[in-house]
């Protein structure tokens, strides 16, 4: 199963999409998290990448496109992978379709996370997480804080918050994701693969586990 998963910058499709590769068994591919460790090792790649990010505005699609094509290579996503923060323009979408076409793959689903721009940028700029990787926990100081500050729930860990959410960066990134949203949503649309998804609470703790849900109970429905 190849998912896309669609939706601003703090919509929750990381905190989705990392519940969902536990369920069903496949990598979640954030290039996001790519670009970030490449920023933190002071790469070539990650001082072109931070160049962009650090501004609101998006990494070229030939650079994107390449990281993610060699992503997809590797053995443990041969049999589906979810998607998240790529594609983000049409010119990806169709390189997206190329690459998983010459493996004999395609875009099975892509849900759309609906999120109200306010709720957003009260997500970012509250947001934590947790500073071990391989835990990965992700809170809300004022929608879903943890049991004591600055330390995950989880593992114990340090929580961090990312240096790009901030008010101004978000807003950025949210106009530059509507300039380019609406012509991918109706790419998708088209393709018949397109999910729509309106949480009904999307300030409550549990609301990325309704997401799965839904995402989940529409994967069975297509099998």
């Amino acid at each position: 199963m190849y998912i896309v998963m669609l939706g601003g910058p703090g919509s929750g499709k990381g905190s989705a999409s990392k519940i969902l590769t536990n369920q069903l068994n496949i990598p979640h591919i954030s290039t996001g998290d790519m670009f970030r460790e490449q920023i933190k090792k002071q790469t070539e790649l990650g001082k072109l990448a931070d160049s962009y990010i650090s501004k609101g505005q998006l990494v070229p699609d030939e650079v994107t496109i390449q990281v993610v094509k060699d992503r997809l290579s590797w053995e443990d996503a041969k049999n589906g992978v979810i998607l998240d923060g790529f594609p983000r323009t049409e010119e990806q979408a169709k390189a997206l379709d190329q690459i998983l076409e010459e493996q004999g793959k395609k875009v099975d689903l892509a849900p759309e996370l609906r999120i109200p721009d306010e709720i957003i940028i009260q997500r970012v700029v509250n947001r934590v997480m947790c500073s071990n990787k391989e835990c990965g926990a992700i809170y809300n100081l004022k929608f879903n804080p943890p049991k004591k500050t600055g330390i995950c729930d989880i593992c114990g860990s340090e929580l961090i918050s990312r240096s790009d959410d901030n008010e101004q960066t978000i807003k950025d990134r949210l106009s530059t994701y509507y300039k380019n949203s609406k012509v991918l949503v109706d790419y998708y649309k088209a393709k018949g693969v397109l999910y729509p998804i309106c949480p009904e609470d999307p300030t409550a703790g549990n609301a990325s586990v309704r997401v799965v849900e839904k995402i989940i109970e529409k994967c069975h429905q297509m099998n």
